[in-house]
């Protein structure tokens, strides 16, 4: 049987070669008390932490690689949608049992991403309880450039990457809230088990774009964060949500829903001058994701939701809240 710190040195401690290569800014990883980490001179650091709970975040009995990939994946989404580069990260891992094909899965998903992005674990903690999963994550940018999310600004365009909706797309087709005529394809499926975090696409906006925050709760909840913040309204054009070809092949109520109001998306909702714009797609296509302009900031708030040709759309929506949520 393996004891909690067999598990940590079988399975989440690598070779200090590996740990110095892909993060230069980490002195000293796992084995310590405390991991200390040299940020870059004149940096600013950016923080962050995500809970993950096992029947809540994630289905039960989840594949253990796009367990481990998603975890992180969170997490590096939320340094995107500051403009932040990722350092390290910490993991907190609660589970039932210490069972090695689990934990061989869980880490090859989680360093899989981790090394893409070089970053490197360098500490936490493991218990005995329901599986739970909780990061933080360390990252770095240069100071004045963060996305924050009181910059919006009235007059501003506002941006999504990527497409909305999928992943709320596959949890309906997991809960069986409706008939699907054919299996949900496996694009849309990895959009809710294994979304990809756009680093690459936060880092170069940074300095470009105003305000950003990570898609994960819904669309039409998590641009309100930023109108909030920003003391502004917006309007949206709930027809140009770019969808993936799974849900642009449903009635247009839906895709509509499932795009203001889904979660798990972990795509950039962002605000920029309209100057910008093709400065944007030039961002955009340099980071490999393509962008879209929903909407537009302005001086009123509150936000509103209109179609195509500018009428209002009323939509009854609600965003993803862990205490009002079955």
């Amino acid at each position: 049987m393996l004891s909690e710190f067999d598990l940590i040195t079988e399975y989440f401690t690598r070779p200090a070669r590996t740990r110095a290569e892909s993060a230069p800014a980490v002195a000293l990883g796992i084995g310590d008390d405390c991991a200390l980490l040299t940020p870059t001179p004149g940096m600013q650091m950016a923080i962050s932490s995500d809970m993950l709970v096992e029947g809540r975040h994630f289905l039960p009995g989840a594949d253990a690689c796009q367990l481990g990939h998603k975890c992180l994946a969170v997490n590096l989404s939320d340094l995107a949608a500051m403009g932040a580069r990722p350092l390290a990260f910490t993991l907190a891992l609660a589970m039932p049992e210490a069972q090695r094909p689990w934990l061989a899965e869980f880490s090859k998903g989680l360093f899989a991403l981790a090394d893409r992005h070089g970053c490197t674990l360098i500490g936490g903690d493991t218990t005995k309880g329901p599986l739970t999963i909780c990061i933080t994550v360390f990252g770095e940018l240069s100071p004045g450039t963060a996305l924050r999310r009181d910059a919006a600004r009235a007059g501003d365009d506002i941006w999504v990457s990527g497409t909305v909706g999928d992943a709320r797309l596959a949890l309906a087709f997991y809960r069986q809230e409706f008939a699907f005529d054919t299996p949900l394809a496996d694009a849309c499926a990895n959009r809710m088990h294994a979304p990809t975090p756009r680093v690459e696409l936060g880092m170069a906006l940074a300095g470009t774009a105003r305000a950003a925050i990570d898609i994960s709760d819904g669309l039409a909840g998590d641009l309100r964060h930023i109108l909030q913040r920003s003391g502004v309204g917006a309007s949206v054009d709930c027809d140009s949500l770019p969808a993936g070809p799974d849900l642009a092949s449903w009635p247009r109520a839906l895709r509509r829903r499932f795009g203001l109001a889904g979660g798990d998306d972990y795509e950039l909702c962002f605000t920029a001058e309209p100057a910008a714009r093709e400065r944007i797609v030039q961002l955009a296509q340099q980071a490999a994701t393509t962008v879209t302009r929903i909407g537009r900031i302005e001086a009123e708030p509150g936000l509103r939701i209109v179609d195509a040709d500018g009428a209002a759309v009323d939509l009854a929506l609600t965003s993803f809240d862990h205490f009002r949520t079955a």
